[in-house]
């Protein structure tokens, strides 16, 4: 995707700003066994940049990336000149500023919003000294310019948030805004050398305007003795006999005309009304650019461009609204989107849902990290799952920072304490509610433990139901209370009680002996073995690894993103029995519910078990 060139900064909270690197534009395809890695006009950067391709390996996940190719020179500065020396100097400081993710683990991400493929990216690369992630800042294009201008960067790239991934294509989505003016210009010639100069004296200039060679001024400047002579030798190669210009530029000196094939950048202090370069100082080859590249439109087709370009907020369209919650303004968008095809069920309608259920859903949420599951376009599109909250969340959004071991870096978790951030996430697309077990400010010491019966393949729900109902015997015999809810998928989760007394580790281990003892029970119908590739597919998992640091289950009244919109419903023990269904509980019929028969959950979030008693009860028991 290119970017089109505009002329000044501006504020605007539906785009996001990028530095503009001064460098190689070049994708990463890590899809295959062997990487690729290619500039725009398909050159392999492979064995050229080989600093930056043999942490490819490192990678954990099959992607295909978008960046720039950097060299630093000894202020840390971007040098385009330097790049092209990378031959001469193998140690030079190189990063990969990976900017966009285009596929996934098998799926393409070109049809998600810019900042969604961004957070995926975000999630799924490994940076490593040399391969860095691209941040950007949202809204305030303004103030990052004149910040890139005092760190004397090329300039900015802005970009709008919601934009979808255009191959090949310069839209408006992209904008180009730079300090220096620098440009691409095509090489259609050069003239005799004079006095001691050898060579060449100055290269001709042009470039294709809508579709037409021009030309566009000459350059002597700009060229030591050595970048002379290689570019004198590469120019013999394509010298032709007739100008390349359809209007023959009158020139001070005789021209060797060559084919309009090498494109170069070049610095200039302004172009002229009749589009001619002042001051054009020659900067370096662009290996990576085609002639056609240098192609710009016409200047009225720019000034048609400039007014298209939405610096000026759009008036809302009748599928976007602004409304107040908590005194937040939450901006609503795609209300009619289809969120569950089969259903006819839209984004709006899951939004008025939980806006329904918030003051029964909101106490179990409340300062519990979340992992956001999100569906942007719809159950039967690609979801993906976000833990970094990143730059794009507003102000007024909670999060929490937490350590990764995994990722050996601080993951920026949200959590949602009113009605404005519930609304927020499900506008992202967040259909269900992921939170953790245990809450702030103390995230090591779980407030509940959950016993996950997870069905395999040929399991019916009956069966889950029969595994349920040996669990709470298993409790009655050691008098603990459990809380059952349908997981609003396949399973049933039962939840019990812990007060945030035991940390992690002991309550996963005592969930283990409890687990223990329904598979004693029940040997034939359930196992603790978790691999899916030696399970028997007739045995339900009873999961009680869901008892470990930063693991997540739908938390109840949560809607599923599953065909029916069914809802993680809270159950008497009376409930459970054959013939229940997960789909009894939906969208359309869970409030009432909920209202007829309370909280039954309460209880999980009130006093906690004493573990110490109970496991006494267990050992009498044996």
């Amino acid at each position: 995707m290119l970017a089109k060139p505009f002329d000044q900064a501006f504020d605007d909270e539906d785009w996001v700003f990028e530095i503009k690197w001064d460098g190689y534009r070049a994708v990463a395809d890590l899809s295959h066994t062997n990487p690729q890695f290619y500039s725009r006009n398909g050159i392999s950067f492979l064995s050229k940049f080989e600093k930056v391709a043999k942490d490819f390996d490192q990678q954990k996940h099959k992607m295909i990336l978008d960046g720039e190719i950097v060299a630093y020179d000894e202020h840390g500065k971007p040098n385009f000149q330097l790049l092209q020396q990378i031959g001469d100097h193998p140690d030079m400081a190189l990063t990969y500023q990976v900017f966009d993710l285009l596929w996934l683990n098998g799926h393409s991400t070109e049809e998600l919003p810019l900042v969604q493929r961004k957070e995926l990216l975000k999630e799924a690369l490994t940076e490593t000294d040399v391969i860095k992630y691209c941040d950007h800042i949202p809204e305030k294009g303004t103030a990052f310019f004149n910040q890139m201008k005092k760190m004397k960067l090329e300039g900015m790239i802005a970009k709008k948030a919601g934009s979808l991934y255009m191959e090949n294509h310069r839209t408006n989505d992209w904008l180009k805004i730079k300090f220096t003016n620098t440009d691409e210009a095509i090489i259609c010639g050069f003239t005799e050398p004079k006095g001691s100069r050898e060579n060449f004296g100055a290269l001709i200039l042009g470039k294709y305007i809508s579709g037409k060679l021009i030309y566009c001024g000459h350059t002597g400047t700009g060229f030591n003795h050595e970048s002379l002579k290689q570019l004198h030798d590469r120019l013999q190669k394509l010298i032709i006999k007739t100008s390349p210009f359809e209007t023959v530029p009158k020139t001070n000196m005789p021209v060797t005309w060559t084919k309009p094939e090498l494109v170069c950048e070049i610095k200039y202090s302004e172009i002229t009304k009749d589009g001619i370069y002042r001051h054009p100082v020659f900067v370096a080859i662009r290996e990576d650019k085609e002639p056609k590249d240098t192609d710009t439109p016409t200047n009225e087709n720019l000034r048609e461009m400039k007014a298209k370009t939405p610096l000026k907020k759009a008036e809302n369209s009748e599928k976007e609204k602004e409304i107040t919650l908590d005194k937040h303004k939450v901006k609503l968008t795609n209300q009619d989107k289809i969120y569950f095809p089969k259903d006819d069920i839209t984004k709006g309608d899951v939004i008025a849902y939980y806006q329904s259920v918030a003051s029964y859903i909101l106490p179990y949420l409340k300062n519990r990290p979340l992992s956001l599951n999100r569906f942007p376009n719809g159950i039967e599109e690609q979801g993906f799952y976000q833990k970094d909250a990143g730059d794009s969340m507003p102000d007024w959004i909670k999060t929490t920072k937490v350590y990764s071991e995994s990722n050996d870096k601080y993951i920026d978790y949200v959590y949602c304490n009113d009605k404005a951030t519930l609304a927020y996430l499900n506008n992202l697309g967040c259909i269900d509610l992921n939170p953790w077990n245990s809450s702030l400010p103390d995230l090591e010491h779980p407030d509940y433990l959950v016993l996950d019966l997870d069905p395999s393949r040929k399991n019916t729900f009956d069966d889950v139901i029969e595994t349920a109902l040996q669990v709470n015997e298993v409790l009655d015999a050691i008098k603990i209370k459990g809380y059952c809810k349908t997981s609003g998928s396949t399973g049933i989760h039962i939840y019990i009680p812990m007060g945030g007394i035991y940390d992690f580790d002991q309550v996963k281990d005592f969930a283990h002996i409890l687990m223990k003892q329904v598979n004693e029970k029940l040997p034939k119908l359930t196992t603790l073995e978790r691999s899916l590739q030696k399970r028997d597919d007739k045995k339900i998992y009873l999961d009680y690894l869901q008892n470990r640091t930063g693991q997540t289950l739908a938390s109840v009244y949560s809607l599923r993103p599953k065909e029916g919109a069914s809802v993680s419903m809270p159950l008497e023990w009376e409930e459970v029995k054959p013939g229940l269904k997960p789909t009894d509980f939906t969208i359309h019929n869970a409030l009432e519910r909920i209202k007829e028969k309370g909280d039954l959950f309460k209880p999980v979030l009130g006093k906690g078990i004493d573990m110490m008693k109970v496991l006494e009860l267990l050992q009498n028991g044996e």
